[in-house]
This record gives structure tokens, C-alpha cells and sequence, in this order.
């Protein structure tokens, strides 16, 4: 610590003096941002937060709600675990969100559903296209094996205890942390089975836009791939921002893209109906 942030006083001008200013592992209140899509209002605009590397975040956000994710340095894996947040035992089913859509490789117009055969959220926008559906997140045991260090508190945190962390907030414990999808870092699986990772580091500011289909609590954790090939710890900070959008009309064409989609989007429509 310098000398002038040893005095209390010191330090306090200096926190204080950070206000207003985006940091890497604070969100930033009010929220606010300059790059907001066409069309939509700065009014609408409910939560703006950029994750350090190793970081975490957990929102509840409401059906309707776009959230959009951006690799801001070009290294950044997004682990994403979504619940139901009025019933937190419906979660993201990543099983199901494979076989009902008939492709494990994630993209524009695919649905994250949960294992109530209900769409949780959508991937409205994409121009990132490497994520993974297969592999989980690192816990301290794969991290500790490949880094030498994988404690919570370590220098090399752990995807699965920072989505724990995030899930504690919502009053979520050990048990409701499941498997997640990883956004950014993708994997493709060949003829004979083998994994393999698409680890990058690709180009800084690819980006996803989720659109929330029923009102969820979203829970990231900013972690290194479990499957990248590199020997060292890397990533990159991840940017956050949320803004208020209408929920998803009856002739949306994703909605209506497959049958199975519509018939998931029946099912969420069926349960706001009571």
C-alpha cells in the first residue's frame, strides 16, 4: 500500500474519488453507458457491471430484460447458471437445451431452457459463436491439478466456487450450483468423440444478447476455460449491461422457428397465465 493510502483519510478520499468511474469488479450505480443499442432510452437501462478476471456477478432480472455480454479483452469465458427466480428449483437444463433444439453448438436464435420444458432465456444476437454445452466449469480440485492453486480464495479461483459465491446471494446454496454454459470459449466434439477446446484468445469486444423469457436470477462467473490447453491462468474482463425490453410477442420468429421452440414458449406463456 503507498504511504498517502496508509492514512484512513487518504484512502477514503481515493475511494471516494473512484465514484462514477467504471472499475473492473464493481458495478457501477447508477448504471450507465454510452454504447446502448439504437431505440433503446438510458431510462431503461437497469444494470451495467464489468467482471474481473476470476470474478463474479448474480442479478435478478425480469421477462423481458436483454442482457448483454461483451469479451471485452478478448480471453474471457462467461459460465452462466440461470434459474426460474420466482421458483429457483426450475433451473437451466443444458442436457435439455441440447437434445430439444437438435444441436449442441449454441448461437443466434438458440433457447436456453430449463428442465420444467420452459425457455428460461434466448440468444437474440451472437457475434461470438465459440461456446461450450459440454464441459462445465473448474472447480478447486481441476485448477489445483492444472495450476497448482484452485481455492476460492487463491490466486487462481475457480469457475464452480464463484457460481456458488453468486448463487449464495439469491439464498441458493452448494447444491443449487449445476451445470452451467460457458459463452466466449467454445469446444467441438469430433468423429471419435474427443473434445476439443476453441480456447482463443480471439478479438477484444465479441459480444452475446440474451433476452430474458421468464423472470430469472443469472449467475456468471469469469473463470479460464476448464478445457484450455495453456499451462498458465488466463482471462480477460467481461462487461455486463441490462436494459428493460418487451416480453416476447406471439409472432416472434424465433418463437416460432421449430416446433419444439414454440412449444417451450406455449409452456412459459401456460405458466404466466395462472
Amino acid at each position: 500500500m503507498s504511504a498517502n493510502l496508509a492514512d484512513p483519510k487518504a484512502a477514503r478520499d481515493h475511494a471516494r474519488a473512484q465514484g462514477g468511474t467504471r472499475v473492473e469488479a464493481m458495478p457501477t450505480l447508477p448504471p450507465a453507458a454510452d454504447d446502448l443499442p439504437d431505440g433503446v432510452s438510458p431510462d431503461d437501462l437497469l444494470w451495467e457491471e464489468t467482471i474481473a478476471p476470476g470474478g463474479y456477478a448474480s442479478r435478478r432480472i425480469a421477462r423481458g430484460t436483454r442482457l448483454r455480454l461483451i469479451d471485452t479483452g478478448g480471453d474471457a469465458c462467461a459460465s452462466l447458471n440461470i434459474y426460474n427466480a420466482e421458483l429457483p428449483t426450475e433451473r437451466l437444463n443444458v442436457a435439455d437445451t441440447v437434445k430439444v433444439q437438435w444441436n449442441a453448438y449454441l448461437g443466434t436464435g438458440k433457447l436456453l431452457l430449463g428442465d420444467m420444458g420452459r425457455v428460461l432465456a434466448t440468444i437474440i444476437a451472437d457475434d461470438a459463436e465459440t461456446h461450450d454445452a459440454f464441459c462445465g466449469t473448474s472447480n478447486a480440485a481441476t485448477n489445483a491439478a492444472k495450476y497448482g492453486e484452485g481455492r476460492n480464495s487463491g490466486v487462481f479461483p475457480n469457475g464452480r466456487d464463484r457460481l456458488i459465491l453468486g448463487a449464495a446471494k439469491h439464498g441458493l446454496t452448494r447444491r443449487d450450483v449445476h451445470p452451467c454454459i460457458n459463452l466466449f470459449k467454445g469446444t467441438r466434439i469430433e468423429a471419435d468423440g474427443a473434445i476439443t477446446p476453441v480456447a482463443g484468445p480471439f478479438a477484444p469486444g465479441r459480444s452475446v444478447i440474451l433476452r430474458a423469457e421468464m423472470d430469472v436470477i443469472v449467475v456468471l462467473a469469469n473463470c479460464p476455460h476448464v478445457r484450455d490447453p495453456r499451462a498458465e491462468w488466463h482471462s480477460t474482463p467481461l462487461r455486463v449491461t441490462a436494459w428493460r425490453g418487451p416480453v416476447t410477442p406471439e409472432n416472434d420468429t424465433i418463437r416460432n422457428a421449430t416446433p419444439e421452440g414454440q412449444r417451450a414458449f406455449l409452456n412459459v406463456e401456460d405458466y404466466y397465465r395462472r
